[in-house]
Parts: C-alpha cells; sequence; structure tokens
C-alpha cells in the first residue's frame, strides 16, 4: 500500500505539466508558439514529452507500475478479509479494566440466563462464546465484533480505481473525438455524417481506432439560439438540430432533437455535444465581366466576451476572365480581417461591444495578386502569410469597414460587397466504450469511500462472573465486566458503548470504573 500511495503521488504530480503547458492533441498552434516564444527549454520540453503529457512512456509507466502495485496490494488483502470474516472473535484480554471503555455492573441473574441476555443483546454484532477452564472456572466471556463493512469498503474502493483505470484504458483505446464546424442554416454546409474521418475538421481516435468502423448517423443544424443577460453575458445557448440513425438513413426520415451544453445528442454509443459557437461572414465578389463568387467562412472569435472575430478568405477568379493561368494566379483575391456582431468605432478602428447580432460589420484589407491558392500548402483560414504581402505577391488595394449589404470597388472595377453573416456552431461526436463502466466504478468507489470512512471497527468482550446470591438466597447473580475496544477511537463510539452497557447490564447495584488507558498503556 505504501509503495501505492507513492505512485498515485507520482501519478498527480506528473499530471501537472499537462494542466500547466499547452497539449499538443488540443491545440498544436499554441505548443508551435510555446516552443518558438521559450527557444532555450521549448525544444528541450518538447524532447521530453512535456507537450504530450498524457501520451508519453512515462506518464504510461507510472499509471501501469500504479495498476500493477494495486493488484499486488489488494490481493493478500484480500485473502486476510476473507480469513478474518471466517474466522472467530477473539477470547477477551486478562485485564478488562485497561482497555479505553469499561464498565462493570452487577445483575440479578445467573450466569447463563445473563449471557443469553448479553447475546440477545449484541444480535447484530458477529460473537463467540468462551467457557472459562482452571482458576476462571464456572465464568463465561461473550466476545463480539463489528465493523468488518469498514474493511469492505476499503477493499471495494481500491478495487473500483482499478476497474476505473480499466475504464479510462478501454476508452483510450477503443474511442474517439472528432470535431466539425457546422452553419446553423440547415443548408448544406450545416450537415455532416459519421460515416468518414474526412467529415470532421479534426479528429483523434484511439490506438486500436482506425476510423473505419464509425457508427454512420448524420447532423444537419437548423438554428442556433443563444440568449444574454443586460450585460452581455450569455445565459444559455441551444442548437435545433435534426439527425438520421440506424433505418432512417436508408428511408431519409430526419428527427429533431434540442441539442443544448451539456445536454449531448446521444446515438448508437456515440455522443455528439455542442461545444460552441461563433460567426461566418458571406462575402461576394463580383468581377467586371458581371460573374460572381460567394464564399462564407467562419471567423475565430479573437474576444471571448464581446465576439470580435477574424478570418480570411480567398477567391480564384474565373477561368475566362484571364485564359492565362498565370494571369488567374496573379488575380486571386483575399480578403482578411475583422468582424464585429455589435459595432463599436473608435474612428475607423472597430471593435464590438455586445456579442449580439445588432450592428454587425466587418473592417477588412482586400488584396489581389497570389494568395496560394494553387500552391498545393495549408494555409489558416484565419490568418495571411505576412510573407506575401512583404515578398510583394499580394498587394493590398483597400482597407475598409463595411456594414452588412455595403461593398467596395477596386481599381479594375471589381466589387467586394459583405452579403451576409451566419452563425455557426462547434460540434464534437465523442465515443467512449468505457463511459458505463467509468460511471459504475466511480459510484462504487465513492459508496466504498463513505463506508471506509463512517463505518468504525470494534471490539466487545463481556465477561459474567458469577456473584454472591440474592438476600432471599433464591437467585443467583453475576457480576458483569464489559470492555470495549475501537481501531481508531472516532467521535461517536463512546456513546454507542454507554448505550450497549445500559442495553447488556441493566444495574441494581453499581460498581463504575470508567478506565481510560494513559499513553503507552496499550492492552495486548
Amino acid at each position: 500500500m505504501r509503495t501505492a500511495l507513492v505512485l498515485l503521488f507520482l501519478l498527480a504530480l506528473a499530471s501537472v505539466p499537462g494542466a500547466l503547458l499547452p497539449q499538443r492533441s488540443l491545440n498544436v498552434q499554441k505548443v508551435d508558439a510555446y516552443i518558438v516564444a521559450h527557444p532555450t527549454f521549448g525544444p528541450l520540453m518538447n524532447r521530453v514529452g512535456l507537450f504530450e503529457v498524457f501520451a508519453s512512456p512515462w506518464f504510461a509507466a507510472v499509471y501501469v507500475l500504479l495498476f500493477v502495485s494495486l493488484i499486488g496490494c489488494l490481493l493478500p488483502r484480500s485473502w486476510d478479509h476473507a480469513k478474518n470474516l471466517r474466522a472467530r472473535p477473539v477470547p477477551a484480554p486478562r485485564n478488562l479494566a485497561r482497555l479505553p471503555h469499561h464498565h462493570e455492573s452487577t445483575i440479578d441473574l445467573d450466569v447463563d440466563a445473563a449471557a443469553e441476555q448479553v447475546q440477545a443483546s449484541l444480535r447484530r454484532w458477529r460473537t463467540a462464546r468462551h467457557e472459562g477452564t482452571g482458576d476462571r472456572a464456572g465464568e463465561v466471556v461473550i466476545s463480539a465484533e463489528r465493523g468488518h463493512l469498514r474493511e469492505w469498503g476499503n477493499l471495494v474502493f481500491h478495487f473500483s480505481l482499478v476497474g476505473l483505470l480499466i475504464g479510462i484504458g478501454v476508452g483510450k483505446l477503443f474511442g474517439y473525438e472528432g470535431q466539425v464546424i457546422a452553419l446553423a442554416d440547415g443548408g448544406p454546409a450545416s450537415e455532416f455524417c459519421n460515416t468518414s474521418t474526412a467529415a470532421y475538421d479534426s479528429f483523434r481516435a484511439g490506438l486500436n481506432e482506425d476510423g473505419t468502423g464509425l457508427v454512420p448517423f448524420c447532423v444537419k443544424v437548423d438554428t442556433f439560439t443563444a440568449t444574454y443577460l443586460p450585460s452581455g453575458q450569455a445565459s444559455s445557448f441551444n442548437a435545433n438540430v435534426e439527425y438520421q440513425s440506424g433505418d432512417d438513413l436508408t428511408t431519409g426520415t430526419w428527427r429533431p432533437y434540442d441539442l443544448r451544453v451539456n445536454s449531448p445528442l446521444r446515438l448508437d454509443g456515440d455522443r455528439v455535444y455542442l461545444l460552441g459557437h461563433g460567426f461566418a461572414p458571406t462575402f461576394t465578389v463580383t468581377y467586371p465581366d458581371g460573374e460572381t463568387r460567394t464564399q462564407t467562412l467562419q471567423f475565430r472569435p479573437e474576444d471571448a466576451t464581446t465576439f470580435l472575430s477574424s478570418g480570411t478568405l480567398r477567391f480564384d477568379p474565373p477561368a475566362g476572365l484571364y485564359p492565362d493561368a498565370d494571369d488567374r494566379r496573379r488575380n486571386q483575391i483575399a480578403v482578411t480581417g475583422l468582424f464585429a456582431p455589435t459595432a463599436n468605432l473608435d474612428g475607423t478602428i472597430l471593435s464590438s461591444s455586445n456579442p449580439q447580432l445588432n450592428d454587425p460589420q466587418v473592417a477588412v484589407d482586400v488584396l489581389r495578386g497570389d494568395a496560394g491558392l494553387d500552391s498545393g500548402a495549408p494555409q489558416s483560414i484565419f490568418t495571411l502569410d505576412p510573407k506575401l504581402e512583404a515578398s510583394g505577391r499580394l498587394v493590398r488595394e483597400a482597407r475598409v469597414n463595411l456594414k452588412q449589404g455595403e461593398s467596395t470597388t477596386l481599381s479594375d472595377g471589381t466589387t467586394v460587397q459583405f452579403a451576409s453573416v451566419t452563425q455557426w456552431v462547434s460540434l464534437q461526436t465523442s465515443h467512449d466504450p468505457g463511459q458505463v463502466y467509468v460511471l459504475i466504478f466511480a459510484v462504487t468507489m465513492t459508496a466504498g469511500l463513505m463506508a471506509s470512512l463512517v463505518v468504525k471497527r470494534r471490539r466487545v468482550w463481556v465477561r459474567l462472573v458469577p456473584g454472591p446470591t440474592g438476600p432471599d438466597g433464591s437467585r443467583s447473580r453475576t457480576v458483569v465486566e464489559v470492555g470495549g475496544l475501537a481501531r481508531t477511537d472516532q467521535a461517536g463510539w463512546g456513546e454507542e458503548f454507554d448505550r450497549l452497557t445500559t442495553t447488556i447490564a441493566p444495574t441494581t447495584s453499581t460498581t463504575p470504573s470508567p478506565t481510560l488507558t494513559t499513553p503507552g498503556d496499550t492492552p495486548r
């Protein structure tokens, strides 16, 4: 058990970097930015796995050692507990007066009748009757003990901890998580199906899950509603969605569901969570020949309070307008900047004063040139590579603030219009086959812990010694001596002992001797 406690402490200590440092599994960009900001220690921390704590070999080693140590501790303890349950309560110490709790009285019953009365009073205790021999012939000792539920609770707690670790391990091996951004307008961009990892913007699979055995279902987001306090603080979010699963996929039936935070949609072992939301402006580019290109793209909230957001859109011109491929590449359009749901202008500087869609405006730069659409290199949808403008491949042609419906015209007659805005929601699909077992073991852990903390292990010995005959000579009397001992003398055991002695030996004449042991005077 000492080894298990040390390993449990090490596991908690090893988890600290995972809570304080950015983790690659959650945000790769933050990890890269941290390494750049700390050029000395960042690469060293990366080599030892501090940015992937929970997937690192050293964390797994502590985890496995704790698992092995717990099993090695529990097996002998379970065997010892089983033997204790089968064993009879131990005989009484020779001197009961040295126990922490002691009581002595005389009752008007013979020894056998007194023994029956004692055993009736201790019917909920495990008892054993011992007959005196030798110089103690004629006396009877009743040994009783109670509180084995304490050890049961302790064992249940630790076995549940092992089960909890197994459940978490199963979830990590066979589970998966996928995140997707969906527009809340009921259109094509509002729907996704859990049939391929390609349907997600990011996907993280368990060690034994390759994404080919996903449970098939589809979800479509119709509307999203957020309610706010007068201060602008959000009070509730809910998305009205429709879903298909099972036979619905073949019949084309859509079923409605009100998706809320912490109220996921559960489908055949998968859960769909509502994580967050934001805004997706729509821009329309009209070229000199009258052709248009329209694009709607989610902007990333930069301020979680006012939802001032940023993003970048890239437009490829029509092929007929620039037949030469090089000319078409040199006339790509990039629109990058900020979006405010409730505009607040300080001169021309745009900010947002409220997260609600009261007065949407954008502050954007419109650039023309090679936006990198034909390069094949991945690009961020939220920012523009500054090297493109610095190298002259992109040239800024306009910097404007636009309200919804307004547009700006470029030098060749091309117009860029802020057409509309739509809300988007972030959804997460989670599959964890160990989740039910984790819940069960967490409940049994709590129950076992409560039992081990509340229940007290205690022992009582009652020695019955024949006393003098009564005044009329017709009845015998018995001297009853009661001693009590608890593993931990918690508050409440003394009161219980007093109540017990009152039931066991209602006195007619009493010789009280409530003796407490002095430090170091421990009964054996």
